[in-house]
């Protein structure tokens, strides 16, 4: 694996800190079953942030543009 700095100047301690984290998620990936990765978590569930369908464009549009509280 190599590793290159394209941007900066990190300090030795810097580095080793991102070459540390960048360790521990191939190790993380290695030890997956099947190579699959976890499932996402329920916060970037786009559904949760629209739980209902969205109005849809059209000639009267303009009247469902209000959303309850």
């Amino acid at each position: 694996m190599n590793i290159k700095v394209v941007r900066g100047n990190p300090t030795p301690e810097e580095l080793a800190a991102a070459l540390a984290v960048v360790r521990v998620r191939a190790a993380a990936a290695a030890t997956a079953p099947d190579g699959t990765q976890a499932a996402p978590d329920a916060w970037s569930d786009p559904a949760r942030v629209a739980a209902r369908a969205l109005p849809q464009p059209g000639p009267t549009a303009w009247g469902r543009t209000y959303w309850p509280a």
